[in-house]
């Protein structure tokens, strides 16, 4: 298997059980509406903060190019538990779910969290310093070892 191929798979993985600890030390479900009482401080940081750690983890095992890879983990985790609550957790299971778990409420915090771990992922990136500059190369010279000549 390519290297990288692996190190995409084992960053969504610990990317997803991340937001998965998260989740369950928090004590949120984001996917369960129930009005305004919501949108707690705890919700907060798990729809904002616990996706923006998993940026950074996921940036810090993938590297460079880890921003679109960071998209992945809270975007699985959110599906899968939406499907979860639908089919499994639902109280009422002759209602329509739709109308106790609004889409588009559930659209929007999928948005939350993935622009979140995206931009975890982003200043991951910078900080591990992917995209550093590369030292000028002289005339003539490979880029393949150390340069021996002054620069003027």
């Amino acid at each position: 298997m390519h290297r990288r191929f692996l190190k995409g798979v084992i960053a969504v993985l610990v990317g997803i059980a991340l937001n998965y600890l998260g989740d369950k030390l928090l004590g949120v479900r984001i996917e369960i509406f129930s009005g305004i009482s919501t949108f707690t401080f705890a919700w907060m940081l798990d729809v904002f903060l616990v996706p923006f750690g998993v940026g950074l983890v996921v940036a810090w095992i993938f590297g460079k190019h880890a921003k679109w890879l960071a998209c992945l983990p809270p975007l699985f985790l959110r599906c899968f538990f939406y499907v979860y609550v639908t089919l499994f957790d639902n109280p009422h299971p002759y209602v329509d779910f739709f109308y106790e778990v609004p889409l588009g409420y559930w659209a929007f915090c999928v948005i939350l969290a993935v622009e979140s771990a995206n931009i975890g992922a982003i200043i991951g990136e910078v900080w591990i310093g992917v995209y550093g500059r590369k030292p000028p190369v002289a005339e003539g010279a490979s880029n393949n070892g150390p340069v021996r000549s002054e620069y003027k």
